[in-house]
């Protein structure tokens, strides 16, 4: 079992730093199907492993040249900053209010495939509008609504991240990828000091994480690289294939989680 955790994180954030989807995104619902923990745990297991692919990502994207576009990547990075705590602190009254971790589970199974069926319908279009915002307000609060989704369902929010941020500021796949993992480091990293402030960790079993972060650090270096060497056309069909394959997967939990 513990080599499957190895190899989960190792394949999700390999797709997740290429495509841009975050590797959460995958990690969530496949822990949901087969891990022996309750969503708490493994929304807490999904944020670390994203956010050790996240930061290896972010600084190997540096080093090969990318850069950043400046006071919009600034903005970005303070919304989501404070929507990664808001997204914490929400789960936690949700999973408080429910009472039951299947529910939660059931919850967040049915919200992702919802949110990844709008981002599927919006991949198919022929020509997507976009627009050219530069308000700083508006670039602050897509970033604090990306964060929140983020931290609450423990995903990572990619390929949310990765369509909003095309639609909104008109980057390209490889632009919106990168940028996207950046929304990533910073709303998990609020997420992962909201926990450890508000209690901290010893209540949570995160023995899988001896494998999973490995696996994340490796997937951001090679997922980096891979991103740096594909074309835009390329990272967009695989986006596309995944995305879709997740629909499935998270509708599977829900189901699962409701009978």
């Amino acid at each position: 079992m513990e080599f499957l955790y190895l190899a989960i994180a190792l394949f999700s954030t390999t797709i997740g730093a290429l495509s841009g989807l975050g590797g959460g995104v995958i990690i969530k619902p496949v822990l949901d199907a087969v891990a022996p923990y309750d969503a708490a745990t493994i929304g807490l297991i999904s944020s670390f492993t994203v956010f050790s692919m996240a930061m290896v990502s972010t600084v190997r994207q540096y080093m090969s040249g990318i850069r950043f576009e400046g006071k919009k990547s600034s903005f970005i990075v303070a919304g989501s900053i404070t929507g990664g705590i808001a997204g914490k602190f929400l789960f936690t009254s949700a999973a408080d209010a429910l009472g039951n971790s299947s529910r939660i589970t059931a919850v967040q199974s049915l919200l992702l495939a919802s949110l990844l069926g709008l981002v599927f319908l919006y991949l198919l279009q022929e020509r997507h509008s976009s627009l050219h915002i530069n308000n700083g307000f508006i670039i602050t609060s897509a970033g604090f609504l990306l964060g929140l989704i983020a931290a609450f369902l423990g995903v990572g929010g990619g390929p949310f991240n990765v369509v909003l941020l095309t639609l909104l500021f008109s980057m390209d796949s490889r632009t919106a990828a990168v940028h996207s993992v950046l929304i990533i480091l910073f709303s998990q990293s609020a997420k992962l000091a909201a926990v450890l402030v508000s209690g901290g960790f010893g209540g949570y079993d995160l023995s899988a994480l001896i494998f999973m972060i490995p696996g994340g650090v490796g997937g951001g270096l090679i997922g980096a690289w891979l991103n740096h060497k594909l074309k835009s056309r390329a990272i967009q069909i695989l986006f596309r294939i995944v995305v879709a394959l997740l629909i499935l997967l998270n509708l599977y939990n829900f189901s699962r989680a409701v009978f």
